[in-house]
């Protein structure tokens, strides 16, 4: 059986503790952890040892990146395996294939010590790497300009981006290392959920696209996700049952 994760980003609205045992007895075997998680981590890994859960993947900030040891010594307190860089916030982001080129170059900078240290290092996308740039999609300018840098897709945020992930996915396929199984409502609906579906209900072609997740990409961690559920037992109880039924 495949192991699916759940993104705690999810349930940041809810109490953790709730949420884990929540998760663990619906038959999620892993989490996946952001910055706020993390002010405690011997305390985290024992929340995690007491519901039986893991958390082998992990969203860390830029500037926590930046900072290696904090972060190597937050990965072997976790067991973290791989390293994830979530995201860039608006004032950050390059506005040109150049800025996307060096912001790759520093990607593959901060990501070589985690490597040397046996880590996986990723960085994870949203809609807008998906923006062109001389003929090129902000994401493929970054990858391109990092060799090394590995990629959590965040499919239905491909999707968000106007572009197709049953054509990007196989380019980049071998550096694909996670992926983040979340929808998109139909249009007009679930406007106090931003628009986002729990998986399964919504509109982006699963079924189409999981025979190329599961050949032409090597991800191995398949994590639920849902940007803003105004219902966290419906999200995760849904979300699951429907990742089983696209099997292993």
């Amino acid at each position: 059986m495949m192991d699916i994760g759940f993104q705690l980003f999810s349930a940041r609205n809810y109490p953790l503790a709730d949420v884990l045992r929540k998760v663990a007895a619906l038959g999620y075997t892993h989490v996946e952890g952001y910055g706020s998680l993390y002010t405690d981590p011997q305390a985290l890994k024992a929340q995690l040892d007491a519901n039986g859960l893991t958390m082998p993947t992990a969203h860390i900030s830029l500037g926590d990146l930046e900072d290696t040891s904090k972060t190597l010594k937050l990965a072997e307190t976790l067991g973290i395996k791989v390293v994830v860089c979530p995201w860039l916030a608006p004032t950050d982001r390059p506005t040109s294939a150049d800025g996307w080129k060096t912001f790759g170059d520093r990607l593959q900078k901060i990501g070589k010590p985690f490597q040397d240290a046996g880590l996986t290092f990723g960085y994870h996308n949203h809609d807008f790497e998906f923006a062109t740039y001389d003929g090129k999609y902000a994401m493929d300018w970054l990858l391109e300009a990092a060799p090394a840098v590995n990629v959590e897709a965040d499919v239905a945020w491909i999707v968000r981006g106007k572009a197709d992930p049953a054509t990007w996915l196989p380019r980049f396929g071998d550096r694909i290392v996670a992926v983040h199984v979340k929808d998109i409502a139909p249009a007009g609906q679930n406007a106090d959920e931003d628009g986002w579906a729990d998986a399964g209900q919504g509109v982006v072609p699963w079924k189409t696209l999981w025979p190329i997740v599961r050949t032409e990409t090597k991800a191995r961690y398949f994590v639920a996700e849902h940007d803003n559920p105004n219902d966290i037992d419906r999200f995760a109880s849904r979300s699951i049952a429907f990742i089983k039924t696209l099997g292993a």
